[in-house]
């Protein structure tokens, strides 16, 4: 006999993301102008690590600096120890064994208040992303309201799962549901300093986990600050910890923890295979395999189909290729252009490149900030020699006297790139474009599928059979036509990629909190429903 299969209800109410602010608004620029100088006036405080809901101070320290004016120091940031990760994971560990049982809609409300904490500080986070992390306004507006998005996404995501999945049969009854993994230590990027460190956090306390918060070393006060929103949402002590380190010191004693479970990493791909390694090193003392969730960049290409609006594919390059100077893991890095445009293509490509506003991020008309930190600049100047050498150079803006206050590097763009060389195979994480030259679409998928990573990839086309071609041959975990590849929004795209771009599903996507679940499986006879009668009911 057939069983009958009852799937959980669904929620209908849709999901709306966070609109992105309109700086075109003098009330919105004034606002944002206010937010940079009352930020500007709390710089020089200190921030010490949280945990089990106490501050604690540290001799070593880190200091946070303005990459537009590399002396400016906005704040000086306690350092963990490999001792202090080790309490951080301890009180996070006695934390998960409340905060599990803690309902699901309960801690989906939470995820609401958090969201709604952010919301009410979105120009003040943003100016701290602007200042701390050389994003331009609407790149930091876009980063906040994504994270607000992830908040409210994940709660969403939740409340759905929290239903379980019955299928019953005459005499038994069966149904299938998830519980938490344990405890969480999450290791975020500098290049979406409260995106994704929110999103990989709320993740998990939603599901029921417990989290090591641990920020990159350059943007650990839009963490700090990101922590005082979790505080004030009123979350139990221990349930968030923030741990703000050196990598290389309290990454090793994180992710080798016993008493850890996941681990959500963005990242280099370097850092991100270590971490995958070290999580599979299985200590005696663990009980159970750890699960990690890695996303680790990419070097993705944009190709420019001979029948392409080219006015269009210029703009959508140039966004691709320089927004946040090139600092995103989507960036384009290649443009892949057939021949028959490529000279077309490449004349408006130069003269859009050289309209290009290079300043510092807080100045409201930049569209190219500094990058963020000195070793930055010393890596994408190895690269530009290097399409100084062998290639030939379309564009190489000079940044002049910035480059003596911050850390600026100019865009520059290489044409007629080989496609095996190290331009077009390396993972460069800065504003340099390779420009290579195709013979025809099937050259140009070849091209683009040449690396070991599938992250982002697009297509500019008007050709219907090039568009579907490019749909399923265009190995990428991210596919956009006829736009830039940048800017992937919650729900709307869940982004994350494959081979070496990354482990696990796509953020913002609505499978993606299952990594943080474990399924639970109940089956009870029916056929007999006698009970043992109580000890009440003896006496």
């Amino acid at each position: 006999m057939s069983g009958e299969l009852k799937p959980a209800p669904k929620i209908l109410d849709r999901f709306a993301n966070e609109p992105l602010t309109d700086f075109s608004k003098a009330e919105n620029r004034k606002a944002m102008q206010e937010a940079l100088r009352d930020v500007r006036e709390s710089f020089g405080n200190d921030y010490p690590l949280i945990i089990n809901g106490k501050s604690v101070e540290t001799r070593a320290r880190i200091a946070s600096r303005n990459p537009a004016q590399h002396k400016e120091i906005l704040g000086m940031v306690s350092c963990a120890s490999p001792d202090h990760a080790e309490k951080a994971v301890a009180a996070a560990r006695r934390a998960w064994d409340e905060w599990r049982k803690v309902p699901a809609a309960h801690r989906a409300e939470y995820l609401e208040l958090i969201a709604a904490g952010l919301r009410n500080r979105r120009f003040e986070l943003s100016a701290w992303i602007v200042l701390e992390c050389g994003k331009p306004w609407a790149e930091a507006d876009g980063d906040v309201a994504e994270a607000i998005d992830f908040c409210g996404y994940y709660a969403r995501c939740m409340r759905e799962l929290d239903c379980p999945q019955s299928c019953d049969y005459p005499g038994e009854e069966n149904s299938t549901w998830y519980r938490s993994r344990g405890v969480a230590v999450v290791i975020a990027p500098w290049n979406f300093p409260l995106a994704i460190l929110a999103g990989m956090t709320v993740a998990a306390i939603v599901t029921g986990n417990t989290v090591v918060m641990k920020p990159a070393e350059q943007s650990s006060i839009v963490a700090a600050k990101f922590m005082d929103v979790i505080q004030e949402a009123g979350l139990p002590n221990g349930v968030v910890n923030y741990l703000p380190g050196i990598g290389e010191e309290v990454g090793p004693a994180l992710v080798g923890s016993p008493d850890v479970d996941l681990i959500a990493f963005t990242g280099s791909r370097k850092v991100g295979l270590e971490i995958n390694k070290l999580a599979a090193d299985t200590d005696p003392r663990q009980l159970g395999v750890k699960k990690v969730i890695a996303e680790m960049g990419g070097k993705n290409a944009i190709i420019v189909d001979e029948d392409a609006d080219l006015d269009e594919a210029v703009q959508g390059v140039i966004r691709s290729a320089f927004g946040y100077s090139g600092q995103k893991c989507s960036a384009c890095s290649r443009a892949i252009v057939l021949a028959p445009v490529f000279d077309s293509f490449t004349q408006r490509l130069k003269a859009a490149c050289e309209s290009l506003q290079i300043g510092p991020a807080e100045a409201p008309g930049t569209d190219l900030g500094p990058v963020i930190d000195e070793d930055a600049v010393s890596r994408i100047n190895d690269y530009i020699a290097i399409g100084n050498e062998e290639c030939e150079t379309l564009v190489a803006r000079d940044v002049g006297d910035l480059a003596q206050q911050g850390h600026f590097v100019g865009p520059h763009v290489f044409i007629n790139v080989d496609p095996e060389s190290r331009l077009a195979q390396h993972e460069i994480f800065g504003p340099v474009l390779a420009v290579l030259k195709a013979r025809n679409l099937e050259q140009a998928l070849t091209f683009a599928n040449s690396t070991d990573y599938a992250l982002t990839g697009g297509m500019y086309s008007r050709s219907p059979v090039a568009l579907e071609k490019a749909r399923h041959d265009f190995l990428v975990g991210n596919l956009y036509l006829n736009r830039e590849i940048t800017g992937a929004i919650v729900q709307r795209h869940p982004f994350g990629g494959f081979n070496f771009s990354g482990i696990g599903s796509k953020a913002g996507g609505p499978d993606y909190l299952l990594q943080y679940l474990l399924p639970v499986s109940v089956s009870e006879n029916t056929l007999r429903r006698g009970f043992a009668p109580s000890a009440d009911a003896e006496a």
